[in-house]
């Protein structure tokens, strides 16, 4: 549904985005991660076609974002990272409005209206003028006249920025219940935005995609041992030294209260671990797999790009 070739955008003599490659398929929500000033909002400008790529190209659903840049933008839905909104029209006449710049037929414009206002939970300030309301109800108004066209892609640069925790929530929860229906691209430099919303990831950095994969295998992909957690009662330093004479055993460090245990990647010690510690005598509480959290992943990445730069 999404397909992005090779695109570099520069500023004059500035590098924004250098090559960047990936592909969402139909009804996956990608979660676009990267540190501030990496070129998320770059890439998503070209994606929506609100300017050219230098070099490369954008295809959404076959249509190429410099050839064909009407029928792009008749099938996304774009909310910038501060959208831009008439403070002093209602909320039902701004989405309406919106939706007439899009194309949306007359008989169908009222009813789509309605959808998305349920849809996005604004049957409470519809009538309300846009400039009156909370930032969180602003987003959901974004929301609403990025979906009044029902448009098959989303894009989302920062959704739940400047938010409060009820107000992410409640954005998430939206976005999430879309998965399946649309496609969406979710630019965010927040990792729990990605880990609780987010199908698969691409993660950018200094303007170029250093990783991709589903949030499930990312961290094993770039991780070179596998770790378990482990909870023991007993002598902290006879524990060590128990678990560090297990053949197989990499390295031993505390984490809070649990151990955490280095093996080899392609090796399950689960077993043997367990039956040696009850064996000596010490009680096991609790024993699971451990693989890198999506920060672990991000910090890593990122900063082996930059040691690669130096």
């Amino acid at each position: 549904m999404i397909k992005i070739e090779n695109v570099t955008k520069m500023y004059g003599p500035k590098v924004a985005v250098r090559n960047v490659s990936f592909e969402v398929n139909k009804g996956e929500i990608l979660g676009f991660l990267g540190p501030n000033g990496a070129g998320k909002t770059t890439t998503m400008r070209v994606i929506t076609g609100y300017f050219p790529p230098t070099d490369g190209n954008a295809y959404i659903a076959g249509f190429s974002v410099t050839d064909k840049p009407l029928e792009v933008k008749k099938r996304i839905g774009y909310v910038p990272e501060t959208p831009s909104m008439y403070g002093d029209m209602r909320v039902t006449d701004y989405i309406k409005y919106v939706g007439a710049i899009k194309g949306v037929a007359r008989a169908e414009l009222n009813g789509n209206v309605e959808r998305v206002i349920d849809r996005c939970a604004l049957k409470e300030v519809y009538r309300k003028r846009v400039g009156e309301l909370s930032k969180g109800f602003k987003q959901r108004v974004a929301l609403a006249q990025a979906l009044v066209n029902d448009p098959p892609v989303l894009i989302l640069d920062e959704p739940t920025s400047g938010l409060d925790p009820k107000q992410i929530h409640e954005i998430r929860g939206l976005i999430k219940s879309m998965e399946g229906d649309r496609t969406i691209i979710l630019s965010t430099h927040i990792l729990p935005e990605v880990s609780m919303t987010c199908s698969k990831v691409a993660i950018i950095n200094e303007g170029s995609i250093v990783a991709e994969d589903s949030t499930d295998n990312l961290g094993s992909d770039i991780s070179e041992t596998h770790q378990i957690e482990i909870m023991v009662d007993g002598p902290e330093n006879e524990v060590v030294q128990m678990l560090t004479e297990i053949d197989g055993i990499g390295s031993v460090s505390r984490s809070g209260g649990s151990y955490l245990l280095d093996t080899g990647k392609d090796r399950d010690m689960r077993a043997q671990v367990a039956k040696t510690v009850v064996e000596r005598g010490f009680g096991l509480l609790e024993l699971k797999s451990r693989s890198l959290s999506l920060e672990d992943v991000f910090l890593k990445l990122v900063t082996e790009e930059e040691e690669v730069r130096q």
